[in-house]
């Protein structure tokens, strides 16, 4: 009777080890988590397979109680329900889709992992292995990707051991000659460390001190300056105006985090301000779910919150150069960078205002995997974040 619940809590023990430490921060453990697919395929039943999943996926996402918590200034205790409820999608699907069969197994974990990587499922599709595909194939693009897929197939088969090993030679390969993705020429991103003000305290004197940010890059030969997200707060006329004053006698381009402001709700974006004025250059694909998109909002009759524009504006162009803008919880999910992939973008551009993760890992597992996912289609990465 001890040995039949001894596996089990094994099981689950190391699933929710590999939560922690693949999803801990360092991009180089990303692979860490291809350990999900073998305990999930060994398990002996659904039942434990869904407390495999449940360990997994709430160990990954450990930062989120505390986050909200943070983000709302409240207790512990509505962080704890949207961490359970965010939780519901990846475990149904991998409970659902786990079968006894040994044969078709490998294919129904393929078919969970591409559910989890594309709307809805996807939506809150965090902490996917295929993540960790730019480290274990660095520079190999699709095929690297398609390569990771099959393996990630192969673990969930008999002979999940000799893939490992496989496996655990090319991420021992990259290990050793690991170079982060270098930064664009004439580019900067420019990391903020303002707390919960930016984005909510955007008077002139803020103003002010972002443009001496700004002409600071330039002078040492930016071209192109690259703000947090939510840098400039509401975006207006004035906030335009005032920059574009700023930028006159220079030819630096601006691009920061602003948010558009109507009746129904408001957009995050992002905005490239010159000289001669400024434009939306970026509305974003997927807003945090609960905190900004509000969906039922609407199902009520009631405006407000943040609109998901899901599969508008993959690539932007920028000067010369198109770029893969990524913000904030676009780069914890897998549709909208590699949406972008497919138009074949000259680099990637990563902002976030993490002010609000304060004493979690979550500001670093996005730079984690914004780097993973630029090395592996070898794009140059420019991040800036506010903490």
């Amino acid at each position: 009777m001890c040995r039949d619940y001894l596996r089990p809590a094994l099981l689950i023990f190391v699933s929710i080890a590999i939560g922690v430490v693949g999803w801990s921060g360092y991009v180089l453990l990303l692979p860490v988590a291809l350990g999900f697919p073998v305990l999930w395929s060994i398990a002996r039943t659904r039942s434990v397979a869904a407390l495999v999943s449940t360990g997994y996926f709430l160990a990954a996402s450990r930062g989120l109680p505390q986050g909200v918590a943070a983000f709302y200034s409240s207790d512990i205790w509505p962080g704890l329900l949207l961490w359970l409820c965010a939780s519901l999608s990846f475990v149904t699907v991998h409970t659902l889709l786990w079968t006894m069969n040994a044969r078709t197994r490998p294919f129904r974990y393929l078919l969970a992992a591409i559910i989890m990587s594309i709307p809805p499922f996807g939506i809150t599709g965090w902490a996917h292995p295929v993540t960790a595909a730019g480290v274990l194939f660095p520079g190999w693009g699709w095929w690297g990707l398609w390569f990771l897929t099959a393996g990630l197939a192969g673990l969930a088969t008999r002979i999940w051991q000799a893939v490992a090993i496989a496996l655990t030679g090319f991420w021992l390969w990259s290990a050793v000659t690991w170079t982060d993705p270098k930064l664009p020429e004439a580019w900067r991103g420019v990391d903020l460390e303002l707390g919960a003000s930016l984005g909510r305290e955007a008077g002139l004197h803020r103003q002010r001190d972002m443009i001496a940010s700004v002409r600071a890059s330039a002078d040492g030969g930016a071209r192109y300056v690259v703000l947090p997200e939510s840098a400039l707060g509401f975006w207006t006329p004035t906030v335009e105006r005032v920059w574009t004053g700023a930028l006159r006698e220079g030819d630096a381009t601006v691009i920061a985090g602003a948010a558009l402001l109507d009746a129904e709700g408001y957009d995050n974006v992002l905005v490239a301000i010159d000289g001669k004025g400024g434009r939306i250059l970026y509305r974003e694909r997927m807003p945090v779910p609960g905190s900004m998109w509000q969906p039922w909002r609407s199902w009520f009759g009631e405006s407000g919150g943040a609109r998901a524009n899901f599969f508008a504006n993959p690539v932007v162009s920028i000067g010369a150069s198109r770029a893969a803008p990524l913000i904030c919880y676009e780069q914890l999910i897998v549709w909208p960078i590699l949406q972008s992939m497919l138009h074949d973008p000259d680099l990637v551009v990563a902002v976030g205002n993490g002010w609000w993760t304060d004493g979690t890992s979550i500001v670093a597992i996005q730079r984690a995997a914004a780097t993973a996912w630029a090395k592996l289609f070898a794009k140059p990465l420019v991040i800036a974040f506010n903490t």
